[in-house]
């Protein structure tokens, strides 16, 4: 007799198995969907300017924002310049490791914080002086990249005219990316601005007793 290979029975679909299956079928759809969209939205997005990012707000993290993007800078060839107002340290991680990079100029513009100088008069005088330096990079289509940290302070404090500083920012080379960070942002930069990100400071381990340590906040 003829001898015909075993089957095995069916293998009976359990609930389980078929709901697994449909969700599995939903999110492929939602997904095809999404696609498409975010699809058609680059598609639009096809303009190329320099860009004016303010990172501002109470949390942690606008100065390291930036620095990120100077290393993405960098990454991509392009020069770098940072103009540093108020801060006056020169013993921060980022600025060790970016001093040993190409195609990068520094500045540490500022003696310190206003409740270390005490002084309203020198810290106007150097954050002049600072600005003096930032106009020149802003001025140079050299610069792909410059980034104004803590540039919200001097003209939240009148330390710099808002204006000019606007003014300036404006005039830069087309290309050029201008990054500025600080607290505060006002409504006039915010509105020049073509990228706005507020950071929020939900908690912050300062307030725990925990000191600024390396790597992390310096």
């Amino acid at each position: 007799m003829p001898r015909f290979p075993r089957c095995k029975p069916p293998i009976a679909s359990t609930p389980e198995a078929v709901g697994a299956a449909d969700k599995n079928a939903r999110h492929a759809e939602r997904m095809a969907r999404k696609k498409a969209v975010i699809d058609h939205a680059i598609a639009r997005a096809d303009a190329v300017k320099g860009l004016l990012l303010v990172l501002t707000g109470n949390g942690k993290g606008k100065s390291s924002s930036a620095f990120g993007m100077a290393a993405r800078a960098l990454g991509h060839g392009m020069k770098v310049g940072v103009a540093q107002f108020i801060k006056g340290r020169t013993d921060t991680g980022e600025e060790a490791f970016f001093r040993q990079c190409e195609n990068i100029e520094w500045h540490v513009l500022g003696e310190g914080f206003t409740w270390d100088t005490q002084d309203r008069e020198r810290d106007i005088q150097k954050a002049r002086e600072g600005w003096e330096v930032a106009r020149r990079m802003l001025a140079d289509p050299g610069f792909n990249l410059v980034i104004l940290d803590e540039l919200t302070y001097t003209m939240n404090y009148g330390y710099l005219d808002p204006e000019q500083v606007l003014h300036d920012i404006g005039a830069r080379p087309a290309m050029q990316h201008v990054v500025v960070t600080g607290r505060a942002a006002s409504a006039e930069l915010v509105a020049a601005a073509d990228t706005v990100t507020e950071l929020v400071d939900v908690k912050h381990a300062w307030r725990a007793g925990i000191k600024a340590q390396p790597g992390i906040d310096l």
